[in-house]
């Protein structure tokens, strides 16, 4: 008989979307509900990056605030594209970058987004908030390099870095 498989820890877990949701803004826990239905209408097994930026863009003026106009539409067209059978190639793999093989994931979640998640929290509770925004999402996405999302903004020419700075400057004043 083989041992057993041991089971991570409720420490060592990502915490789940539940968990997710009660740390988050009204507005953003809307939002993340509409990642979630866009991720079942493609046909994703889970919620990715890619997904939460759409979805940014599309419902926080604070997140379009920070990037320039032409770059918004730009992205919104190709997140478009990708929703209507461009991403299909992104369906037969889990989005994985910078995360440790075998490390316990979030169910519904790729290890990425749900780091994301738990990284817009924590920056929420460093500026002593006790619920991320939608800026504090985006920052958690622009600094996972090899993120969909990242994937995305860099094919429509988007500067990562200067958002990255962007975020930081609209968190400071949040």
């Amino acid at each position: 008989m083989r041992p057993p498989i041991p089971r991570p820890s409720a420490v060592d877990r990502e915490p789940d979307h539940v968990e997710f949701e009660s740390r988050l803004t009204d507005e953003l826990a809307s939002m993340i509900a509409a990642a979630r239905r866009r991720a079942l209408r493609d046909g994703d097994r889970q919620i990715d990056t890619a997904h939460l930026l759409h979805t940014l863009l599309e419902s926080d003026p604070d997140v379009r605030a920070v990037f320039d106009g032409p770059q918004v539409a730009r992205l919104l067209g190709y997140l478009v594209q990708r929703s209507i059978g461009y991403g299909l190639r992104w369906q037969i793999g889990v989005e994985d970058a910078g995360v440790v093989p075998g490390a316990p994931g979030t169910h519904g979640w790729s290890p990425v987004a749900a780091r994301a998640m738990s990284q817009a929290h924590d920056r929420a509770v460093r500026r002593g908030e006790r619920s991320a925004h939608g800026v504090d999402l985006l920052a958690a996405l622009v600094a996972a390099p090899g993120s969909r999302a990242v994937e995305v903004l860099g094919t429509v020419g988007v500067d990562v870095g200067v958002v990255a700075r962007r975020t930081v400057r609209t968190g400071e004043g949040s």
